[in-house]
């Protein structure tokens, strides 16, 4: 008689939330084993996920069938046994060579000489469920995450409440914790208080208990202190870069948090970069190529000695020696500096520059090519005046190319009409080499009107507003960069022109011609002007723009403007 052991699992996790309890299925194996009349050594059973090899009491069994202690086995199902190909495939080979000898579940039995391919299948349905399932719950984690719901157990002061239902979780305030740990917060930033001393505040003086009933840890009030979760922030999974808005009421704003961390003097668990750096991503070292990076840096200003030193690693003053927990209230100061990344050569020479002075070398750029309201409002309008004594010739001119057109598409037509008359018989009347050459000449002179015919008609139209646009960007841009946001002041450096390069703390910027020419404009009408100052009543601004249109240098510059809006609108540029 064969000798059966009974093995029972089930996983605390999602796989198995629709299995039977290990009691349920050991009485129901048990009542199997004794209907069939089956020899029972041993009951195993174990709480384990099976997804993966390295269940021990799984691993003891197979070890005892080996040693021949037992020479079957009878589960509730073959997934009991195996979710994994490698635990799979081992309880496979063993029934093959004939070292399990048989395998009975609750609906069927397996025995050696039988097909092993259905045996196989069941297992791969099993390993499959898993992989789905893992997907299932990392996209479900996900979608939550995206919804502003931490997908995991929440910090301390919060609670996941699940009365809304499966896949409803939310995070609340803690109606007994919240209140406490905002107050270990509070004492933090007053910056008279350590982490250990709070601690111990917490835990002996308000009787401070988890949720499950124990005192707060060294490790856990470190951990709180940073956690971006707190000014409403979080990062999932930890480490990915993902960062996501919570849905849940903060406890600290955003600013509170940085001096915190400032407090700490430690980097702690990265914050999301909120605010974002305006020159990166287009700005390359001269040096060695590689794109040049910015970063932050923050200094403390002693309050007693007004000594300036770096937040990093630093709880007190280098100078005077005063902790800053002490210090009433520590002034931070925030910087930003450029520099090249250095990946292209790490032993690349150049120095960082300050955003202050990258953004006053990017004003003198803008600064030599404004020029006034009242100049371009005049440029415009000059411009547009030309365009209207043009307007006679250029119809004249596209009437003529029409009729050139349409008198090419009529001899093409005839060709090929002379092609396939009956009458041309005689080779000599019009060979094939020569009516391909007729052809050709034909085609290539039909496709050179038909693009003239296409710029001399809606694309000329569109060289106006480059104009415009290119005049309007020369007047507002120094003021847009000025007050814009880091955005805004990025655009207009790009703007500007391209192959922009840092060297020597020094910006490399390759301007575009039109804006090139635009400060040759302004050059000359501040010449013009120097001396001339307009009245309040305006009068002299007329005479000045009588001045701009007598001279000749300040009329070719803004015609060499137009000549380029004209060929960028007909795609010659």
């Amino acid at each position: 008689m064969l000798r059966y052991f009974i093995y029972c699992r089930r996983s605390s996790e999602a796989e198995d939330r629709q299995v039977l309890s290990i009691e349920s299925q050991r009485n129901e194996i048990e009542r199997l084993a004794r209907r069939l009349n089956l020899s029972v050594v041993d009951t195993l059973t174990e709480s384990h996920s099976a997804k993966a090899p390295g269940r021990p009491v799984f691993n003891e069994m197979i070890k005892k069938i080996n040693q021949g202690k037992a020479d079957g086995i009878i589960c509730w199902k073959l997934d009991r046994l195996a979710r994994n190909p490698i635990d799979g495939g081992q309880i496979v080979w063993m029934l093959q060579r004939g070292i399990i000898k048989h395998i009975q579940t609750y609906d069927r039995g397996y025995y050696p000489e039988d097909n092993v391919l259905v045996m196989n299948v069941e297992f791969g349905m099993a390993n499959q469920f898993i992989l789905d399932l893992s997907k299932n719950v990392k996209r479900g984690l996900k979608t939550k995450a995206e919804k502003g719901w931490f997908p995991s157990t929440a910090p301390l002061g919060y609670l996941n409440d699940r009365s809304k239902g499966k896949g409803k979780t939310e995070i609340i305030k803690d109606p007994d914790r919240f209140g406490p740990v905002k107050k270990m917060w509070e004492l933090m930033l007053a910056g008279n208080y350590t982490p250990p001393k709070i601690l111990n505040i917490a835990n002996n003086k308000w009787g401070f208990r988890t949720a499950h009933g124990r005192p707060l840890s060294r490790s856990t009030i470190y951990r709180t202190f940073t956690n971006p979760f707190y000014y409403g922030w979080f990062e999932y999974p930890v480490g990915s870069g993902n960062w996501y808005e919570g849905a849940h009421e903060p406890m600290v704003t955003a600013e509170e948090y940085d001096k915190v961390q400032t407090l700490l003097g430690r980097k702690g668990r990265p914050r999301p970069k909120k605010y974002s750096f305006a020159f990166t991503g287009f700005i390359r070292c001269r040096e060695c190529g590689a794109m040049v990076t910015a970063e932050q840096k923050n200094q403390i200003i002693c309050s007693v000695c007004r000594y300036k030193f770096s937040s990093n690693n630093r709880w007190q003053c280098p100078k005077c020696e005063m902790p800053v927990e002490k210090m009433k209230i520590p002034t931070t100061l925030k910087y930003v500096y450029y520099h090249c990344t250095k990946r292209k050569n790490p032993e690349c020479t150049q120095g960082s520059i300050e955003v202050k002075e990258l953004e006053q070398q990017i004003d003198g750029y803008l600064a030599r090519i404004r020029i006034s309201e009242r100049f371009k409002n005049w440029a415009v309008t000059y411009l547009k005046e030309e365009d209207e004594k043009e307007i006679a010739s250029r119809k004249t001119i596209l009437t003529s190319q029409r009729k050139a057109y349409d008198s090419c598409l009529k001899k093409l037509d005839n060709l090929f009409k002379l092609r396939i008359s009956p009458l041309n018989t005689d080779e000599s009347l019009l060979s094939d080499e020569e009516y391909a050459k007729q052809k050709r000449e034909l085609v290539k002179e039909k496709a050179r009107l038909e693009e003239v015919l296409s710029d001399t008609g809606d694309k000329v139209k569109k060289w106006l507003d480059n104009v415009e646009k290119t005049f309007d960007f020369a007047c507002n841009a120094r003021q847009w960069f000025a007050k814009g946001t880091p955005e805004e002041k990025g655009r207009v450096l790009q703007t500007i022109g391209s192959n922009l390069t840092l060297k020597d703390k020094i910006l490399h910027i390759q301007v575009k011609k039109p804006l090139v020419l635009i400060g040759h404009v302004a050059k000359r009408v501040r010449g013009l002007r120097a001396g001339f100052e307009p009245g309040k009543s305006g009068s002299n601004e007329r005479e000045m723009e009588e001045i701009y249109a007598k001279n000749p240098i300040v009329c070719a510059l803004v015609d060499d403007v137009r000549t380029w809006a004209i060929e960028t609108s007909m795609g010659k540029r």
